[in-house]
C-alpha cells in the first residue's frame, strides 16, 4: 500500500472535499474523512476514538459520519453518531461500505471515498434533511493521523 502522503494526491483530496461539501448541501449531517498510515489496535475501536477526537459527537443533532481509513491495514470503517444510529438499523451503512470496498479493491481510493461520501450524504438526507437554519458544524477537510 502507498504511504499516507501518496495515498491521495492534493487534487484528489480537493475532489473528495468538494464531494463532502456537495453531499452536505442536502443534509444537516456532517461527513468527515480521516486517513492514517496504520492502526496498531482494533480498527473499529480506534475509528471511534478518532470520531471523538475530531469532535464529531458534538453536533447539534448527533448526526456526524466518519469514514476512517487505515492504509497499511487495508481497512476502513464507517462510524455514525448516536442521532443517526438510534434511527436506522444495524445494516444501514452496508451500501456505503459496499460502494467504498468495490472501488478500493480496484485501487481506486479517491473514487471509493467519493462514492462513500455521496452514499452517506444520500442516507443522511433521508433522515436529516437540510434546513435553512443549518450551518456547517465541522470542517470538511480530510484529516490525517
Amino acid at each position: 500500500m502507498p504511504n499516507i502522503e501518496q495515498f491521495l494526491t492534493s487534487n484528489e483530496e480537493a475532489e473528495i472535499v468538494e464531494a463532502i461539501r456537495i453531499a452536505e448541501c442536502d443534509t444537516s449531517g456532517e461527513i468527515r474523512v480521516h486517513i492514517e498510515q496504520k492502526c496498531d489496535s482494533d480498527v473499529y475501536e480506534h475509528a471511534l476514538e478518532v470520531f471523538h477526537f475530531l469532535k464529531m459527537d458534538n453536533t447539534a443533532q448527533r448526526n456526524g459520519v466518519l469514514i476512517y481509513v487505515a492504509v497499511d491495514n487495508k481497512s476502513f470503517v464507517i462510524c455514525g453518531d448516536q442521532g443517526i444510529n438510534n434511527i436506522v438499523g444495524a445494516d444501514f451503512w452496508n451500501s456505503t461500505r459496499d460502494k467504498i470496498a468495490t472501488q478500493f479493491k480496484s485501487g481506486n481510493f479517491k473514487q471509493g471515498l467519493i462514492d462513500g461520501v455521496r452514499e452517506a450524504g444520500k442516507a443522511l438526507a433521508q433522515h436529516f434533511p437540510w434546513d435553512h437554519n443549518d450551518k456547517n458544524e465541522l470542517d470538511n477537510t480530510i484529516s490525517k493521523g
